[in-house]
């Protein structure tokens, strides 16, 4: 077995443990960590956030996107096709969705927008900033491409494990909220 399928196959056994993990979690941790997330950003004002309509156990951010949206733009991702970065699409507490790829729910309309803040699900992380999606690449693409964008994962502690094997093309997530707070470095969130 070469090292491109071994680390893809230790991406495939952590993903499995991950998502176990966050399944079992409490639901007083998915409320707490939605509590810190919105208390680390409530201070944004005119800026556009990208935030995502949760699916299956992610923590959810809808409660932040909606207070959020009094003073700010909130997008969206929307796959476009396969291997291409996400782009954003305007959303609103409320507005028509219809399901999107891979089954997530996204606006009918609204404007594609560039965000300033990006909110990332995440499947698990360590503590190094290490990201584990579902597989696609989509959030490593278009991190790549957002400069001066600040990036906050959202996830579980259940999910942390001790390192995510990387690959060149990861991006690393500077800031991390769980229930239990807040974890990174770099620019003030």
């Amino acid at each position: 077995m070469g090292a491109d399928a071994r680390l893809t196959e230790q991406k495939a056994q952590l993903r499995k443990r991950c998502l176990a993990a966050r399944d079992a979690a409490p639901d007083t941790a998915r409320a707490a960590a939605a509590t810190r997330l919105f208390a680390r950003l409530m201070h944004l004002k005119g800026r556009t956030i990208a935030g995502y309509i949760p699916i299956g156990s992610e923590a959810d951010p809808l409660a932040t996107m909606r207070a959020l949206s009094f003073d700010n733009r909130i997008c969206v991702p929307v796959v476009t096709a396969k291997g291409a970065p996400l782009r954003f699409r305007e959303w609103t507490p409320g507005c028509a969705m219809e399901e999107g790829p891979f089954r997530v729910p996204v606006p009918v309309e609204g404007g594609w927008r560039v965000p300033d803040v990006v909110i990332v699900p995440m499947v698990g992380f360590d503590r190094h900033g290490g990201r584990l999606g579902y597989g696609g690449g989509f959030y490593d693409r278009t991190l790549a491409g957002l400069n001066d964008c600040l990036i906050v994962g959202l996830a579980l502690e259940a999910q942390r494990v001790d390192r995510i094997p990387r690959e060149a093309t990861d991006v690393a997530i500077p800031w991390i909220v769980t229930e239990r707070g807040v974890s990174g470095v770099g620019a003030t969130v």
